[in-house]
């Protein structure tokens, strides 16, 4: 988790973007890990924590954090876009998700389609690693959109700073 807020911070410069992927990160594992521990015992096949879960979880997380940051690039994206209009934050955030949401629906879709099938007909010792990608995927992929720009939303709707570009130098033009 240290290591994925250190990333966000150096890739876009604010906290709050740490904040926000870090809180969907998070969000997925505890989601995935509760839902093994609670499934246990209850489905049909093998739910055990081991190196294919391991592989499984990681995975989820990877995407995860993949797609949160497709989503805040767009938010700096449309920050640099906004310069000189009067939208404010809220407005810039919203249309980052607006417009992300078609491509990180269809993208998990292809995904998942796949793991229904490797869930289905993949055998059963691939079944749980199956179950364990397929759920932190659907689950990944609304928290990088329910839970991580809301996030830096919420922190930064007060703070000018992150709703505004940082200003663009003057080129110096040299004889």
């Amino acid at each position: 988790m240290i290591i994925i807020a250190i990333y966000i911070l150096v890739r876009f410069h604010k906290w709050q973007y740490s904040v926000g992927a870090a809180v969907s990160t998070l969000h997925d594992a505890i989601i995935l890990l509760g839902l093994f521990s609670i499934l246990d015992g209850i489905v049909p096949f093998s739910l055990d924590i081991d190196q294919h879960f391991v592989a499984a979880f990681l995975t989820v997380l990877g995407y995860s954090v993949n797609d949160t940051v497709v989503v805040f690039d767009r938010i700096r994206e449309d920050i640099n876009k906004a310069v000189g209009t009067h939208k404010n934050f809220g407005d810039v955030v919203n249309h980052a998700i607006n417009t992300t949401l078609s491509r990180t629906i269809i993208t998990s879709l292809t995904i998942i389609f796949v793991l229904v099938v490797l869930f289905i007909f993949g055998g059963e010792v691939i079944r749980g690693f199956a179950f364990a990608i397929l759920v932190g995927i659907i689950v990944g992929t609304y928290s990088s959109i329910i839970l991580a720009a809301p996030t830096v939303y919420d922190l930064a709707k007060n703070n000018s700073d992150i709703a505004k570009p940082k200003a663009a130098q003057p080129k110096v033009v040299t004889p």
